[in-house]
């Protein structure tokens, strides 16, 4: 009997020592780290990246990476499943939408700032200003020497992005409206069409805003930025803030991010987001040379914010 006890006694005490570990094998340490994958507009890629930055300092737990590579590739990776935030420098589109809805997704939008888009040429161009049509023109290649639009007799060089670019397909929609010259030459990101235009005196390219602002947030002098304007009003600078944020500036677009879904409540994503809904994050946006959200996209921002229960 006394040997029975014995034998019962260590049963049961294997049994509780595998019920106590299969318990803190289902826990989550507390120093595991919550992962969130960002991917997607080369435009965005810096300013999210400062965001980050300064989230990360508040929030250490939190295991977050940003990507660049252009709005059309953080789009398929977030319908592929394969990011939880696509930064995209253009709406999404619908198909994309319906793409991403047949494969379960809930698709939520997220105005992350505004952007003057900007366009820039060497310093040593004597052309200040273009109207609206005068750049569409160009770009379609039916103005083909700065003479016409009175600069020097000399050919004009072409800068644009690659097709895959949230800027590219808003440049093109908005301003070209119908194909790019073939004889443009597609650039890799923003830093590189702001080199080209340093290096190539008779090249024009266009900028999200953040990239024609040096370190303290005051023009760049390696470029010159073209002053813009909608057929016969003003000549206008995306350095003009409230020209900008009031939409006078003719080339205004807002950047926004993508989830697949509402992110789960109390998660570093959800966090995130709210950190950079929030005036120390809209600061963060104005510091990187974007400006900060409109009252309008604000409450977008906040309608989406409420959802998450």
């Amino acid at each position: 009997m006394k040997k029975f006890f014995i034998a019962a006694a260590i049963v049961i005490f294997v049994i509780i020592g595998a019920l106590f570990l299969i318990g803190r094998s289902s826990q989550k340490p507390e120093t595991e780290k919550q992962n969130l994958t960002i991917k997607g507009s080369d435009t965005e890629v810096q300013l999210v990246s400062n965001l980050v930055e300064a989230f990360l300092e508040k929030n250490p737990k939190a295991n977050i990476s940003v990507t660049g590579g252009g709005s059309g590739v953080g789009i398929a990776a977030l319908i592929n499943g394969e990011i939880d935030m696509a930064n995209s420098s253009r709406e999404m589109k619908q198909d994309e939408k319906s793409q991403a809805m047949s494969r379960g997704f809930d698709i939520q939008e997220f105005i992350l700032a505004r952007d003057g888009l900007s366009i820039i040429v060497n310093p040593e161009n004597p052309v200040v200003q273009l109207s609206i049509e005068q750049l569409g023109r160009i770009y379609k290649g039916e103005i083909k020497n700065w003479k016409e639009v009175g600069g020097k007799n000399v050919p004009i060089v072409l800068y644009g992005r690659q097709n895959t670019s949230g800027t590219y397909t808003f440049f093109r929609d908005f301003i070209v409206k119908t194909d790019y010259s073939a004889e443009m030459l597609s650039m890799e990101g923003n830093q590189s069409i702001v080199n080209s235009a340093k290096e190539g005196k008779n090249g024009i390219g266009y900028v999200g805003v953040g990239y024609v602002k040096n370190e303290n947030g005051e023009p760049r002098q390696d470029i010159k930025i073209i002053l813009i304007s909608r057929e016969d009003g003003p000549f206008i600078s995306p350095l003009d803030k409230e020209a900008v944020k009031n939409g006078r500036y003719p080339i205004v677009r807002p950047i926004f991010q993508y989830t697949a879904q509402l992110p789960k409540k109390g998660s570093f994503h959800e966090q995130f987001l709210r950190f950079e809904a929030s005036e120390e994050g809209q600061v963060i946006v104005e510091q990187s040379g974007f400006y900060s959200i409109t009252n309008e996209d604000r409450q977008k921002n906040q309608q989406l914010l409420e959802k998450i229960r």
